[in-house]
């Protein structure tokens, strides 16, 4: 069994939707408490995984105290290492850097490559009291996944925290 434990963070409107277009930010529209978690939990995993386009819409990159790893074809970026390699490759190679927990953290491209690589073992998914009506789905194609609820807890006035384990 792998001793690295990979987890995907997201937010989320009502309807479904993590942003409205691939350069659209969570920030501006997710709550404070989900900001609070994302923080927290990311810090303590100590690594964040992510997409250019997501790596772009950070307000001030890169996230600090983090490693901060970007997918990326041909661009470079200050303050985060650039990858290309597959999800299991990445996951290895940050468990040999003494990583025992990597935060998969969008976008939807990114969701998709490591839950499709079955590198993910759990999922927190924040629903914001927001309707966008059209946008990003979580994954950018179908897939067939079951999932176990762990927790469900409300953390703000209107803001719900779902935790689940990817079933393997």
């Amino acid at each position: 069994m792998n001793e690295t434990t990979v987890f995907m963070i997201a937010v989320m409107t009502a309807d479904g939707f993590i942003a409205k277009s691939s350069r659209h930010s969570p920030v501006g529209w997710n709550s404070k408490e989900d900001k609070e978690f994302f923080t927290k939990r990311t810090k303590e995993a100590g690594v964040v995984v992510m997409g250019a386009n997501t790596y772009e819409t950070i307000s001030r990159p890169p996230l600090e105290g983090r490693l901060n790893i970007v997918y990326s074809m041909d661009k470079q970026y200050d303050g985060a290492e650039t990858t290309r390699a597959e999800p299991k490759d990445l996951i290895e190679d940050l468990g040999k850097r003494g990583y025992k927990e990597i935060a998969i953290c969008g976008g939807a491209a990114i969701y998709t490559m490591f839950m499709e690589a079955g590198a993910l073992d759990k999922m927190y998914i924040t629903i914001e009291p927001v309707i966008f009506g059209a946008g990003l789905a979580l994954f950018n194609k179908e897939i067939s996944q079951e999932l176990r609820l762990v927790s469900n807890k409300q953390i703000g006035k209107n803001t719900i925290l779902l935790e689940y384990n990817v079933i393997k």
